[in-house]
């Protein structure tokens, strides 16, 4: 849950680590750090904070000149932010210098032996126990860098991408990685090491992305060598070209990348179901469900494992997979599946949702369905990514990259890619005909510009917004399609607010929560016409007599709830399967709205990471 940028060839390495730490501070943002190799001597700033307090220390603690360094931006795992425990860290010479995103989960036994072999420890962190494993590793066998990061790490648990530099080998970077992304870009006589690829795109399209247990030894003027870390065998590096632009990770005018992402969801939506739905046909073309159409029909079951906001986003595919295609669907919390034995066999299809393509959990549940010999499906957005890898087959969302650590356009469009699977199960299966399927692709034509329309009502949404932002609690309310929608709702706003907010399905109100509301409670309760409308006005009812704040999402003309309501906030009407698309627009501008009132920095709530790779 950190970010890697390293750098080695003839520019200046200073302003490309600075740029690309800023353009990855969404993987963790509560320390930074860097290298920068002169020549003669490594030179290391770093603080606790963010990039930018990094940028105006180092200026004034080390010179900016070299044309190899490495740095980093923490999502602290051991020990707390702090400058001490912020990458990189040195070795006990300071011959080795080495960044680390991930766990290394036996460092604690590792940390003992080398302390009793003489070496000492400046910070908590696993990470200075690696680098100084690496180097006991080079000074009693008498290995080169390369040699000895392979040994010490066949002798580590846990996860890792690393960038490692000797100063004794000043032409060469060393880079290993499990379980956390690591891509290196290929320029003309320079290289670059990132956790993701945009901090190097304006200069190279060309990367490679390790796979787990590979390292790779960079130097100048020198082909890449690849390597298996388990057996030291020789891998043809495979180099790819990129997709992404410059344009794509800009915020584009916009006061935030999470307001730039909720107004890129019509083009986003869009994107996914492009190429896939041809409507005048009636037809959806996916060849990773096409060419496992069997293993899809004959399934006993499909398990959906998701964390957060793609868990959400598989609540939403179970309803629509029982309801077109009949298929009993199972959605779990990949941090959870693992753990509890589950009963996995060769009848069961696993679909397994992430943004990133590297959440931790998901990757490890993947690994233990396929195990037990279930058909795994990915669907996620990031193309070369971990789990894009490990799955026998998938789908991307093409949603482009989402920087916001809260996800916005990661919801809509996997639940736009898993409506189009279940679409074409149904109809695969018989269990929907040809007059309803073709009204399930023309209406999921036309969510694009209705999400346009819902988002035409942000000002509306803003003083909403305005009265209710120094509230300590919010309710969310929702039933059916919509009640994973209110579960979203409410972590938005606990994830950029920090206010309290619960989800529940409307009709659980009574059993519990109904004890909190009085007239200082606002309860945001997802109430269009399409799916049991008539219950849930029962349920506002039930709210507006203990005086609660009801802020009612309706469909548009809606007449009954905006009686009873305080606020109402219109979507355009839908199929009751796809509104889940238009009324999760209206939460996520409320939730981002009162952030901002708040101050708060909304790119990078405090505590969270975008891409959690770790367990």
């Amino acid at each position: 849950m950190c970010g890697i940028v390293g750098y080695i060839g003839h520019r200046e390495a200073y302003p490309i680590i600075l740029k690309g730490l800023k353009r990855l501070e969404y993987r963790g943002y509560d320390s930074a750090g860097i290298a920068l190799y002169d020549g003669n001597e490594i030179k290391l700033s770093k603080t606790k904070g963010k990039v930018a307090d990094l940028e105006q220390r180092l200026v004034k603690e080390i010179p900016t000149t070299g044309k190899l360094g490495i740095g980093h931006t923490r999502w602290a795992t051991h020990g707390v932010p702090n400058d001490v425990n912020s990458h990189p860290h040195y070795s006990n010479s300071g011959n080795l210098v080495i960044i680390h995103n991930g766990i290394i989960e036996n460092y604690e036994s590792l940390k003992k032996e080398l302390i009793n072999r003489g070496y000492t420890f400046k910070s908590d962190t696993d990470t200075e126990v690696l680098v100084n494993l690496i180097e006991d590793v080079m000074t009693n066998q008498n290995l080169k860098l390369g040699k000895a990061v392979q040994i010490a790490l066949n002798q580590v648990v846990g996860a890792y991408a690393i960038v490692v530099f000797d100063k004794n080998k000043p032409n060469e970077l060393v880079v290993a990685k499990l379980g956390s992304p690591l891509a290196i870009g290929i320029g003309e006589d320079e290289f670059f090491v990132a956790s993701d690829a945009s901090p190097f795109i304006e200069f190279t399209k060309n990367a490679i992305y390790l796979e787990d247990e590979e390292m790779a030894i960079i130097r100048l003027n020198k082909e890449i060598k690849i390597r298996k870390i388990k057996d030291d065998s020789l891998v043809n590096p495979y180099i790819q070209e990129l997709q992404i632009n410059l344009e794509q990770i800009e915020k584009g005018g916009y006061d935030h990348f999470m307001l730039k992402e909720i107004y890129e969801q019509p083009s986003a939506i869009k994107d996914t179901y492009r190429g896939r739905m041809l409507v005048d046909e009636a037809i959806i073309k996916m060849a990773g469900v096409e060419d496992n159409m069997k293993k899809f029909l004959n399934a006993n079951r499909i398990i959906i494992v998701a964390c957060g906001t793609s868990w959400h986003a598989g609540l939403v595919a179970e309803y629509i997979f029982e309801d077109l295609a009949r298929i009993p669907v199972e959605v779990e919390y990949a941090s959870e599946f693992r753990y509890r034995n589950p009963v996995i066999t060769e009848k069961d299809v696993v679909i397994a949702i992430s943004q990133s393509g590297e959440t931790a959990d998901t990757l490890a549940a993947i690994k233990l369905a396929k195990s037990k010999g279930a058909f795994v499906f990915g669907v996620c957005n990031v193309v070369g990514s971990s789990i894009a890898r490990e799955t026998n087959a998938g789908a991307y969302t093409h949603a482009g990259p989402e920087i916001g650590v809260a996800s916005t356009k990661a919801f809509t469009t996997q639940i736009t890619l898993l409506t189009l699977i279940a679409l074409r199960l149904a109809r695969a299966n018989g269990t929907i005909s040809s007059s309803d399927f073709r009204h399930h692709l023309i209406e999921l034509e036309m969510i694009p510009e209705k999400v346009k329309k819902t988002l035409e009502s942000e000002a509306h949404i803003k003083m909403i917004a305005d009265i209710y932002k120094d509230v300590h609690h919010f309710l969310y309310l929702g039933r059916g399609y919509n009640f994973p929608v209110a579960l979203e709702g409410a972590l938005k706003l606990k994830e950029i607010s920090y206010i309290h907010a619960e989800g529940y399905p409307a009709a659980e109100m009574k059993h519990g929560p109904i004890a909190l509301i009085d007239e200082n409670m606002p309860i945001v309760v997802i109430a269009t016409k399409r799916g049991h409308y008539e219950k849930v006005v029962s349920n506002i009812q039930e709210i507006k007599s203990r005086k609660g704040k009801i802020i009612g999402i309706v469909t548009e003309g809606d007449v009954e709830v905006k009686a009873l309501a305080d606020h109402v906030i219109e979507v355009p009407e839908t199929l009751e399967s796809l509104s889940p698309l238009l009324t999760t627009i209206p939460l996520q501008l409320l939730s981002y709205h009162i952030a901002v009132m708040l101050n708060r920095n909304v790119d990078q709530p405090r505590n969270l990471a975008k891409s959690v790779t770790v367990e």
